[in-house]
């Protein structure tokens, strides 16, 4: 994610969790036990619903460490969802980028490689949008980094668009962005793994529609 220890994040498709006396006894560095406790323990439960009595507890180390480290929870909090987004865009966009593919078979990667992430045990929905839920709705720093988050995520979805050939790359982004949002929001309350599914015809149909040349597609139903 950055040029700190490579974070081991909470949310993604087989990953090991943070469990508190194994994390105790690792050899870890304090910052990356610390990193790996709090991403577990804020996703999980939330962030409002851990202090970080629990989260040292959790790491094996000292409170006096955790601020030294940090200086404080809300910049753990930051760093946490900074970690949790880098992670989440290399897994998420290695995928679309893997292998010799065409810009609509890589956006067609978008719904199979969500629902793996839905289908596991520890899918506990997008940090971002349940940090942004759980703040102030007028504090703009836990907004701020969502955003950027997000129009990261949108540039390399707006580029495939484009390639693709879409007349209006801009406008098509948002509605992809929309049925991302969408269906982990949805996955997250039903924990129905047909969503990854439902996803993917919706975002078939609207690049059918959307896309110069596409043909349609018989798509079956999962």
């Amino acid at each position: 994610m950055t040029a700190q220890a490579q974070p081991l994040p909470a949310v993604l498709p087989g990953e090991d969790p943070v469990r508190g006396e194994a994390s105790a006894r690792s050899d870890a560095p304090p910052r990356e036990r610390l990193l790996r406790a709090a991403t577990e323990l804020f996703c999980r439960h939330g962030i409002h619903a851990v202090g970080v009595d629990a989260v040292v507890a959790a790491a094996g180390t000292a409170k006096a460490t955790l601020y030294k480290l940090f200086g404080s929870k809300e910049r753990l909090v930051e760093t946490v969802l900074e970690a949790e987004g880098q992670a989440w865009r290399d897994w998420f966009l290695g995928g679309l980028e893997a292998g010799e593919a065409s810009p609509r078979e890589r956006l067609d990667r978008i719904f199979p490689l969500l629902a793996e992430w839905f289908r596991d045990e520890r899918f506990y929905g997008c940090p971002f949008i349940n940090a942004v839920g759980e703040h102030d709705k007028r504090d703009d720093r836990v907004r701020n980094l969502t955003l950027a988050h997000k129009r990261q995520v949108a540039a390399r979805l707006r580029a495939l668009l484009a390639e693709a050939g879409a007349p209006d790359p801009d406008a098509l982004v948002h509605e992809v962005g929309l049925l991302i949002d969408g269906a982990i929001v949805t996955a997250l309350v039903t924990r129905d793994p047909e969503v990854g599914a439902v996803g993917a015809r919706a975002l078939a149909s609207l690049l059918d529609n959307a896309l110069p040349g596409a043909a349609p597609r018989r798509r079956k139903r999962a």
